[in-house]
Formats: C-alpha cells, structure tokens, sequence
C-alpha cells in the first residue's frame, strides 16, 4: 500500500469525526457556555491557576498529552501490521479518545480545576474519590517510568542529542521570562525567537559531539536514569509559566511541523509501506508484544487512541489555564483529534522500513537472531545516521530511522540523514519530557490531596517547601521504577493501568454527563468506550501477569498490575451503581429500589 493513500484517508477521517461528532459532544453532550467563569479567572494564584492564552494552553495540552505514546505506540504495534493499528487509531480516537478527554477536561473545569479523584468523590463519592486517588498515584508513577525509559534507550551515548535536549531547558525558561516578564503579551515574537533557538541547538550538536566537551553530554544508561527524575522535580516544583507552559508551547511547534513535514516528504517521495496489513504475530509470539492482537493492540497504542494519562493533564493542569469554556472543544476533542494523527503518522514512518530493519532495531539481538528474519537496509541506515541502531528496543529509535529515511529521500537532502536522525531523537524526546514534568506535577497535586484528607490545610496549601517535598517524594517513586526496571516489564504494566485509568475517567464521566443532561442516549458517548476499555485492559492485565510476569518471577510488576485491576474493578462498580442510582431517581423507575438495597 502507498503511504500518501493512508495518510489522506486519515486527515479526512479525523477532520470529518472533529467537525460532526465534536460539535456534537461540545454542544449537545457538554453543553459548552463561554459565560462561565473558568477556575483560572476566578482562583487565579500565578503559580498553577493562571489564565493564558488559548493557542498557549493548546499546545500545553497537546504537547502534555502526545509524549511517547502517539510515537512509540504505533511503532511497537506495527509487529502485527499496518491495518490493526491504523483502524484502532482512527476509530478510538474519534469515537473514545477524544470524548474522554474533552468531558474530564470540561468535568474539572466546572469542579474549579480539581483533579481527576476529587471529582469522583464529588460525583460518585468519597470512597470511589479515595480509591481513584490511590490508582491514580500507582497510574502516574508507573506512566513516568515507562515513558522515561523510552528516552533512555534512544539518548544513551549520544552527546548530540543530550546537548540538544539540554539546551530547550534554558530556552524554555527564557521565553517564559520573556512572556512573563520582559514583553507580556509578545506572543508571535517569543515563538520566532524560541523555535529559532531549538533549531540552532540542533545545528550546533555535530559540533559539540566533535569536540572536547562531548564527554559533557555523553551518558550510559543509569547515568540518565538518574538524570530524568532530577529533571522532573525541577519541573514539577518550578511555577507553571517558568518553565512548563513555554516548554509545551515551544514543543507544539516542533511537533505538528515535523508531522506536516513528515506528511510533505511522503507526498514527494511516494514512500510503499513494507510491512504487510496484518503479520503472523497477530496470533501471538511476537518478539515484541507477547500476545495477540486483542487485547494487546488497545493497550499498546494507548496516545493516539485512548488514553487515561490525559486525563490527568486535562484535570491537572490545563483546567487550571483555560480562560474560556467554550475552547474545549479545541483543545480537548481537538487536541485528540491531531495526536491521532501524529499516532498515525508515527505508524507509517515504522512500516516504511523493511520488516527485518524494523524488527533487527526493536528487539536485541539474541532475539532477532531467532527470527529467521534478513536486513535489507540496517548497516547502510547506521552509517548514514552514524550511531549504531540495532538492538534498540522502545520504538523511539526505528521511528527516528523511518522518519529519517523518508526526509532523506526527498531530493537534495541525501546527505543530512544524521541530522534529520538527531532531530528526530530530540523531536521525540522533547515531547516525552513535556510529558515527564506535567505528569510529575498532577502527581504532586494528586499527592496533595491525599495529604488533605490527614490534614485539612494541606489540600489548599501554598507553601513552597511543601510543592519541593512532594515534587522530590513523586520524582523518586517514579525514578526507582526506572532505575530497576526495563523497557520488557515497564510497557506492559504501563499500557495496562493507563487503560484502566481512561476506563476510570470513562465511568466518572458517564455519571457527570447523566447527572447534568438526564438522557441516557448522551451517557452512551462514554458508557460504550469505558465498557469497551474496561473489558480489553483487564483481559490484558491478566494474561500480562499470567503469561508474562509469574513465569519470569517479576514479582513488584506482578502485584502492580493486579492491584490496578482490583481498585479499577470497585471503581466501575461503584461507577455503575452510582449511574443506576441516578437513572432510576430520573426515570422513577423500579430499578430504584433494587439499586438502593
């Protein structure tokens, strides 16, 4: 199949499900009222409640939520295929991603910017509040640390791409200070001089990789290890306009140029997709995800798709910087509707390698050696791009190949693949930071809350000391995952519990949207995706801890995903019990009596 084919069928599949059934959810299901005084207006702090600029929160919002999922999810589900995961990104994204995270976006703003378990105890009640607020805590640590991985394996000695990645930091806080401080307001100038700024730091990498100070930025694997949860404190406890909100925004730009470039370059090159529609492992006995096709796929494209993880943004942060109502529906549903296709995008870069190249760079090389499988293009690909590319498990580095190789191809550009490749590499990791320290930050709150239910005061409380304490408690759970794991027991147990997490959301929205419009036909919008969802990630759960984690004696990731599985099994009952409560209070129905005993 030709990608310029896949590739129109899906901005029109995505731009028809945004116009038609987002005006749907944003007019009918939410009922979107732009009268209403958002909580960044009315508890406006300047730290975490701060009304910013709608094109700002989008891609704050876009950037937080498309970190490694729409990129390396993709990539790791092309081992069944192109068709699988094509259908399951265009399909839930409009149907169920972007639903969820445009009602949990609105259901927090309308519950004054609190996070995901306070408006469960509000809406269902206050042991399904604590319950979510306990799977949340074991959700995000478990997403930082599956997420970070990601960056360690495509950055370890790679100098290039550390200094680059180094460098947006200080531009971050820079065009913070410049919005913030020096030109409020100079929105159009601080985007031209930060996006100027990341290039340059791409330009100058070969030139620090060739000098004396590379051993600078040249780091093994638990050297990085440690050096990301250092990071993720720093972000989580710096204000949000320092460093966060300008970096996500920056990092907006990046991303959807790169993909409106990728999705150029395949225009001009005309690239054939390698891989075929659907591969023997669908069946299970792949080298990469052990398992079939259902119900491995919907958790390994979780981003791009569905996605729990977004939920945490939509309540953590961006409710706390959305100025008006009504541009939910752009920034919810429609920064969805744009990661699927960056998801999209991120599948056809994988399947235009050969499948031995995919496959020799995904798994390690012991692995590969029992394929049985040939390369076609690798040893040419690794001197082109001149880093050592095989055995690279995680999807980030086959992606940045891919993609590499399609810009390559365009004619005149031949002899930049290692810049396109390192520009890739940061592109990537770029976004997967962005990620980092926004969900280390909702954990921070997430954590708050919890420490309010001790001590009153905790909840509301401004104190610094206490933002670093927490910030510093969250990036170290997190960090000792990373630290002790691999990328063989991370994705899994995080794919689970981020699905069950959107299941979660999914039923806290379905009572929210019955409570507020009395029609059960509305509650479907959720109801079906979170039975849908609730049904695959527990299945997964179970055969990942069955088939994958007691045979190899992997204890820690064993207990986590049963744990998700039990707290995600009372929270939809009590979820269901709750709406069948309310469905009978309206319909004055029988039912109500049954639910009440």
């Amino acid at each position: 199949m030709n990608a310029l084919t896949l590739i129109i069928a899906s901005a029109l599949i995505l731009m028809l499900g945004y116009r038609f059934y987002g005006a749907f959810i944003a007019a009918k299901v939410l009922a979107l009222d732009s009268s209403v005084v958002t909580p960044a207006i009315r508890l406006e702090d300047g730290h975490d409640y701060v009304p910013t600029n709608r094109l700002v929160v989008f891609g704050h919002h876009f950037a937080a939520i498309a970190g490694a999922g729409p990129l390396v999810g993709p990539v790791l589900a092309a081992q069944f295929g192109y068709l699988p995961g094509a259908l399951w990104i265009l399909i839930g994204a409009v149907l169920g991603g972007a639903v969820h995270d445009a009602v949990i976006l609105f259901a927090s703003v309308r519950h004054d910017g609190k996070s995901l378990s306070e408006i469960a105890k509000e809406e269902i009640g206050p042991v399904t509040g604590f319950i979510t607020g306990i799977a949340i805590l074991f959700i995000i640590t478990i997403t930082m640390a599956g997420l970070a991985m990601v960056i360690v394996n495509a950055l370890y000695k790679n100098s290039w791409g550390v200094f680059t990645i180094s460098m947006t930091i200080p531009i971050a806080i820079f065009v913070g200070i410049y919005l913030r401080k020096l030109r409020p307001g100079k929105l159009g100038e601080a985007s031209v001089i930060g996006v100027a700024l990341i290039f340059l730091a791409v330009a100058l990498g070969p030139i620090i990789k060739a000098s004396p100070f590379a051993y600078l930025f040249f780091y093994d694997v638990k050297t990085l290890e440690i050096i990301l949860p250092v990071y993720g404190f720093v972000a989580a406890a710096l204000p949000v306009w320092l460093l966060l909100a300008p970096r996500d925004y920056l990092s907006s730009y990046m991303k959807i140029g790169t993909i409106a470039a990728l999705a150029l370059g395949i225009v001009i090159v005309h690239p054939q997709l390698q891989m075929p529609a659907i591969t023997q492992f669908i069946h299970g006995g792949g080298p990469i995800i052990n398992g079939k096709v259902w119900p491995f796929l919907f958790i390994t494209i979780a981003c791009g798709a569905v996605s729990g993880f977004h939920a945490l943004i939509a309540s953590g942060t961006t409710s706390k910087m959305l100025k008006d109502e009504a541009d939910i529906k752009l920034i919810g549903y429609g920064g969805m509707i744009m990661e699927a296709f960056v998801a999209m995008m991120a599948l056809i870069a994988a399947t235009v390698l050969s499948p031995g190249d995919y496959f020799a760079i995904n798994t390690p090389p012991a692995v590969f050696a029992h394929l049985g499988m040939q390369i076609k293009d690798l040893p040419i690909l690794s001197q082109m791009v001149g880093e050592n590319i095989a055995g690279r498990p995680g999807g980030a580095v086959s992606l940045a190949v891919g993609m590499a190789h399609v810009f390559s191809s365009i004619p005149g550009m031949k002899g930049l693949m290692a810049y396109w490749y390192q520009y890739v590499i940061m592109f990537e990791a770029l976004f997967i930071l962005t990620t980092i320290d926004a969900g280390t930050r909702v954990a921070r709150y997430i954590a708050q809350d919890f420490l309010g239910l001790i001590y009153k005061p905790f909840r509301n409380s401004k104190s610094i000391i206490l933002s670093i304490v927490l910030s510093a408690i969250v990036s170290f759970a997190w960090g000792y995952l990373l630290y002790g794991g691999d990328i063989a027991t991370i994705w899994p147990i995080f794919g689970v519990s981020n699905q069950l997490l959107a299941t979660l959301a999914l039923a806290i929205g379905s009572n929210m949207i019955l409570t507020r419009t009395k029609k059960i036909s509305y509650t479907m919008t959720t109801f079906l995706p979170m039975l849908f969802m609730g049904v695959t990630s527990t299945a997964a759960g179970y055969l990942t801890i069955v088939n994958n984690y007691i045979p190899k004696h992997q204890t820690l990731p064993a207990v986590l995903a049963g744990l998700m599985i039990i707290l995600a099994t009372i929270i939809v009952a009590d979820s269901i019990r709750k709406l069948l409560q309310t469905y009978a209070s309206i319909s004055n129905s029988p039912v109500e009596k049954l639910v009440a005993k």
